[in-house]
């Protein structure tokens, strides 16, 4: 089991099993809603994360999007998009132990701002994985 939660400690969660994906994200949506580039994400599925103390609010990003983050002071925790509605994306850097999970590529590389340089040698995709 996986824990996390916000800055202030209003919001707590819970993950459990093997995370689907773990990866850095540069799109530009990612980007501003969280405020750094790029954003580590941990995706699990829906059933398997849950909120231990707290409540998120969220914000409709875009269309499909809702961020899931903490009314109190802000910490950005969950990324869900109406087309994966079994999975929810949990930003890593949110776990009691950001160590345990790593980034094994970089999405939306397209979109990654000129003086951020990618140099840790993990595969990186223009937009989504499997697409070059």
């Amino acid at each position: 089991m996986l824990c996390g939660g916000c800055q202030c400690g209003q919001v707590r969660y819970e993950a459990t099993g093997d995370p689907g994906s773990v990866c850095f994200c540069h799109c530009e949506s990612c980007r501003r809603a969280i405020g750094a580039a790029p954003v580590a994400w941990a995706t699990f599925d829906s059933a398997r994360f849950a909120l231990a103390k707290g409540t998120l609010a969220e914000h409709r990003s875009s269309t499909d999007v809702v961020r899931g983050f903490c009314g109190t002071c802000g910490t950005s925790i969950t990324y869900r998009n109406a087309g994966r509605p079994d999975e929810v994306d949990v930003t890593l850097v949110t776990l009691d132990d950001p160590l345990a999970l790593e980034p094994g590529y970089h999405i939306w590389v397209e979109d990654k701002v000129a003086w951020v340089v990618i140099g840790d040698g993990k595969p990186q995709y223009a937009t989504v994985r499997g697409r070059p």
